[in-house]
């Protein structure tokens, strides 16, 4: 099974971040991504750092992990500035560098910054045309695109990244639209916060629409993203606290829904063996700062080899 941690760049500082990629890096993981937004979830009072800015300094500051953006909100920027961006990265790192992109959900960010908050559906459109548009750009010499959101005319990114094909994801949970534009386009889905039932059953939607579009479904990478709030024992006054963390930060709901993972090292890895066994061989880890950087030794140490 591949391990990644995702942070959301939230509430934190420069020095934090950089000791967390760096610890990723260095301790056995396969993956590290950060998220785009403007605003937290519960606030737009928190600080918050810059995706693509903070990709070059990954770029630059690890030596062998893949990482990326989990994922960029389409609609955020110009899909030709984007394209300059991602081949500007890989070049850094050497072709590390794998890519998310996502129709965007957070209304308020949109609302404070002047972009437009359409229906899903048509996000989900501008989704499937930036998809689409990003990798002809980063593939193709000179590329024409004539769609609602997006149009190019003659459009190049030169130099190419430095991998072939870089591999691009989709970011959602959706079984009807996002699944089929994953068959339809991507290398990766990238599925959030979702209990193993729910990811053998998204799964098997995926494995639909590969069918319905011609594809075979192991060409896809299908990663599942879980928030960890892990205490470095086992330890019951610790892990009250840690819900009392997750309800803070994310919104008391959170300790009902799916995906979030709360226990020590013994619980958490009973839990990660039961997405195993649902079919799941790539877990994100989403961590948020303040950063228990004990408890993630704690993860490296005693859950992780369990599944190595």
């Amino acid at each position: 099974m591949r391990f990644g941690i995702h942070v959301g760049p939230q509430n934190t500082t420069i020095e934090e971040l950089r000791r967390l990629w760096r610890f990723a890096d260095e301790q056995g993981f396969d993956w590290f991504s950060v998220w785009d937004h403007f605003y937290a979830r519960t606030s737009d009072r928190i600080p918050h750092f810059e995706a693509v800015s903070l990709l070059s300094a990954i770029a630059s500051e690890t030596h062998r992990i893949r990482f990326g953006c989990m994922v960029f909100a389409v609609q955020f920027r110009n899909i030709g500035l984007l394209a300059k961006s991602i081949v500007t990265i890989d070049h850094l790192s050497g072709g590390r560098l794998e890519v998310g992109l996502g129709a965007g959900w957070h209304e308020p960010e949109y609302r404070a910054f002047g972009y437009p908050f359409l229906p899903d559906r048509e996000r989900l459109d501008q989704l499937e045309e930036g998809i689409q548009a990003l990798r002809r750009l980063l593939q193709e010499d000179a590329v024409t695109f004539d769609g609602r959101w997006i149009q190019l005319r003659e459009a190049r990114v030169l130099p190419k990244p430095v991998q072939h094909r870089l591999p691009l994801w989709v970011g959602g949970a959706g079984e009807r639209r996002t699944a089929r534009i994953a068959a339809r386009h991507a290398d990766g889905w990238n599925i959030p916060y979702i209990d193993p039932a729910g990811f053998r059953q998204k799964k098997a939607a995926l494995e639909h629409w590969c069918e319905v579009e011609g594809r075979d479904p192991k060409t896809i990478q299908v990663a599942v993203q879980v928030g960890l709030y892990m205490a470095p024992q086992d330890d019951e006054r610790a892990i009250a606290r840690l819900r009392e963390r997750l309800a803070e930060q994310v919104g008391p709901q959170a300790l009902q829904q799916p995906g979030w993972l709360i226990g020590g090292p013994t619980v958490i890895a009973e839990q990660l063996a039961a997405y195993r066994e649902a079919g799941a061989d790539w877990i994100n880890v989403t961590v948020r700062p303040p950063v228990d950087f004990e408890a993630l030794q704690a993860f490296v140490e005693h859950v992780m080899p369990a599944f190595r």
